[in-house]
């Protein structure tokens, strides 16, 4: 199987620097926003429970949205904060149009299940965004043949392969259902979006000679 090599005209250029640094950028924004909203609470007293999802009650509907952004405690979030890091600037650099439509779907709908589906509990934390992303960024790069994507494929795996014990119902106060969910969007999107953000290919000088060899040729001279 042919690997890809992605254009280094197009990797290299100052466009895809001033893109990463973005990504990166809005990394850091968007953990930044968690740990203010951390802070807030642990300021005025406020309890998490509040915010996170109550399964069949109406008063854990908001949840859907506001839970992802609430922690149970310091802990809670330090683990969620560097997997978040890396998996948004990711998914930002390497997936930049399929990056609007994948954080909402794992934001949302896992949140979603839970309520329909969820065992009896309070349910609130990140973690949720941490395995949808995961899953789509790993899946994503098993998919395609782009050296880019294989590589944070192997990144994802490498640094987050333990995540997969949190999908089975063992640990006693984690949200089992929210991270299958999530790690089901995830690996959805990863395959519904496989053809975005494929990024142009490298071209060999042999390459370039058949595209010449098979171009047509002009009409051929007429003798008169």
């Amino acid at each position: 199987m042919q690997f890809d090599v992605p254009d280094p005209a197009y990797t290299g250029s100052a466009p895809s620097r001033a893109h990463f640094r973005l990504a990166v950028k809005i990394a850091i924004v968007f953990v930044a926003v968690l740990w203010i909203v951390f802070g807030l609470n642990s300021a005025l007293d406020l309890d998490p429970d509040v915010s996170g999802i109550r399964p069949r009650r109406w008063e854990g509907l908001p949840g859907i949205v506001f839970a992802p952004l609430v922690h149970g405690g310091f802990e809670h979030l330090v683990a969620n904060t560097s997997p978040l890091l890396v998996l948004v600037a990711t998914m930002v650099f390497l997936y930049p149009t399929a990056t609007p439509r994948v954080l909402p779907a794992v934001w949302l709908l896992p949140g979603l299940f839970v309520w329909l589906l969820g065992r009896e509990s309070v349910h609130f934390g990140a973690s949720g965004l941490v395995y949808g992303l995961a899953s789509y960024v790993f899946v994503a790069g098993v998919l395609r043949r782009d050296r880019r994507a294989i590589a944070a494929a192997l990144a994802v795996w490498f640094l987050y392969g333990s995540l997969v014990w949190g999908l089975l119902p063992v640990p006693t106060g984690v949200s089992w259902e929210t991270h299958l969910s999530a790690a089901f969007v995830g690996v959805v999107w990863a395959v519904a979006l496989r053809r975005r953000d494929v990024p142009p290919r490298k071209r060999y000088a042999w390459e370039e000679r058949e595209v010449d060899d098979e171009e047509p040729q002009g009409p051929a001279p007429s003798l008169h």
